[in-house]
This record gives structure tokens, C-alpha cells and sequence, in this order.
């Protein structure tokens, strides 16, 4: 699709000096036909021209870009509750409003938009999820890091009975959806500019496999189950997938990240966040998971 755009500007400069051109089409026009493509392609053709640039921040062409909910989405986004700070925004502000990460729940939640398909992306850290022995310095203890959006991650030095459990309740538009914990094995850190991983903790991940649940409040369920691996690298273990069939209605998920086998301990894994985004969507290196 993005190829139609150099050929445009081709045209474009071989119509200099005469009134012919997509240019000189009407705005109006040249909206009807910016509806056709992704986001990312309108901001390359407001580039074309004047006319383009019109066209491209029309209303009613971001309208079908942004999700139904977009309301609610900013009203969560914003600090600020007043009306007409909202209403001063156009369509497409606001849809470069919500492609930023967009805190709440104290900073311990995070959503955005996917800038080229317009898709909700949520992120969950680790201090808004229930980790068994949390408390307990012998076990775990908060890391701050750069390589997470939270700048905190939980990281496990030893256990016996690992848990993770989470829930939230979302408006996610209608689609369907992946949910990920995002993961490293070994402790990263940086020395003299150069990163560098330890890996005096990790043991116990290779005996048995952690298990994955999802449920939603419409009776969606989902197990599956996959073996750590690749230390050094952070990773996303696949959880499962859910639909979310009406976006004015509020999804209630739970999900859960666990190694319960009491006969041997594990360590050396950090804990950063769960990452929920649509299907297909990828922000990294996922490991497959298995019932």
C-alpha cells in the first residue's frame, strides 16, 4: 500500500507549474481517499502536499482510525477530568494522545496504541501483580533497571513454591488478544557501560515446566505450559489468548504464572511485567507454550 505514495510524488513534481495533480483535487476528496490507509501511511502523505496535510488532519478520517472507546481511553489517560480540555483536541491528537504510554492505577499500569494499526496495548508491572514471598528478603527483592518500562522488576534469588497471580478489568475494544509475561533469567546489570548477566541464581527452571492460566468474566479459559530458557535475554512467555467481544463493556481478566513442584527449589528469574496486546502483535522474542 505504501508504494502508492512515492508514485503520488512523482506525479506531484512532473505537474509543477500546471494545475493538474492529485494536489489540486479538493480536501474533501483526498480524505475520502486517506481513509483506505494505515496511520502511519496519512502521516507520510501529509507530507505530499498542502492539500494532503489538510486532508490527512480531517476528523472524520482519524474517526475510523481510533477505537470506539477512545472516550473512556482518555478519560483514563488524562490527569486532567474537564471537558473542554477534551474537546479541544481533534481526532487526530487525540489519536497521537493515546499512542503515548499512558499510566494509571498509580503509575503501576500502562496502555497505548499501536501506532500503525490504532491496537490497545496494556502492561502490567510487577508491583501490581500477587507474588508468593514477595515480603521476604530471603527470597525476593525490587531490582531498578533501565530495561524495563517500569524501571523496577521483581527478581526471585531462591524458592520453593513460585506463584504469580494477576487480574484487571479493562474496556478493550473489540478483537481478540494475547496475554505475555515478560521475563529474563539471570540478573542484567552494567559495568564500565557494558552490559553484563549473572547467572549465580538461575537453577530449577529445567525440571519442570511453568504453567500458564487465563480466565476472563466470560468464561474464556485457557492452560498451557513451557520451560524457561535463553538467560540473558528477556523474553515473552505466551500465556493465551482471549476475545473481548464489546469494548463499552469492561473485560475482567485473571491469569496466573506458577512452578508449585515442592520437591526443588528455583532462582535467578526476573519478574517485569504481563503485556497484553492484540493478536499477531510481537515486542520481542516469545516462547511458545503447550497445554
Amino acid at each position: 500500500m505504501g508504494s502508492w505514495i512515492s508514485i503520488i510524488m512523482g506525479q506531484e513534481r512532473e505537474a509543477e507549474g500546471h494545475d493538474t495533480g492529485l494536489g489540486y483535487l479538493p480536501e474533501s476528496c483526498l480524505a475520502e481517499v486517506l481513509l483506505h490507509l494505515d496511520p502511519l501511511e496519512i502521516c507520510q502523505a501529509a507530507r505530499l502536499s498542502r492539500a494532503f496535510r489538510g486532508a490527512a488532519s480531517a476528523d472524520f478520517v482519524w474517526d475510523t482510525k481510533l477505537p470506539k472507546n477512545y472516550g473512556d481511553l482518555m478519560e483514563l489517560a488524562s490527569d486532567e477530568k474537564s471537558p473542554c480540555k477534551k474537546t479541544s483536541l481533534c481526532k487526530k491528537e487525540i489519536y497521537a494522545r493515546l499512542c503515548r504510554p499512558n499510566p494509571f492505577d498509580g503509575g503501576t499500569k500502562e496502555f497505548w496504541l499501536e501506532k500503525s494499526s490504532g491496537g490497545i496495548c496494556l502492561s502490567i508491572s510487577s508491583k501490581a501483580l500477587l507474588i508468593t514471598g514477595i515480603d521476604d528478603r530471603r527470597y525476593w527483592k525490587y531490582l531498578p533497571t533501565e530495561e524495563s518500562r517500569f524501571h523496577m522488576v521483581a527478581y526471585l534469588k531462591q524458592i520453593w513454591w513460585f506463584e504469580v497471580d494477576g487480574e484487571i478489568d479493562f474496556c478493550f475494544p473489540a478483537g481478540t488478544y494475547s496475554l505475555f509475561f515478560r521475563l529474563h533469567l539471570g540478573r542484567a546489570s552494567k559495568r564500565f557501560g557494558r552490559r553484563i548477566c549473572s547467572s549465580e541464581h538461575i537453577h530449577g527452571w529445567d525440571k519442570k515446566p511453568m504453567r500458564f492460566q487465563l480466565a476472563t468474566s466470560n468464561s474464556q479459559q485457557t492452560l498451557s505450559q513451557c520451560y524457561l530458557g535463553n538467560p540473558g535475554s528477556w523474553i515473552l512467555c505466551y500465556a493465551g489468548d482471549f476475545v473481548a467481544d464489546r469494548g463499552n463493556v469492561a473485560t475482567k481478566l485473571k491469569f496466573s504464572m506458577t512452578q508449585i513442584d515442592c520437591t526443588h527449589t528455583k532462582g535467578g528469574l526476573c519478574v517485569d511485567s504481563v503485556l497484553i496486546c492484540p493478536k499477531g502483535f510481537r515486542q520481542g522474542k516469545v516462547y511458545s507454550t503447550r497445554v
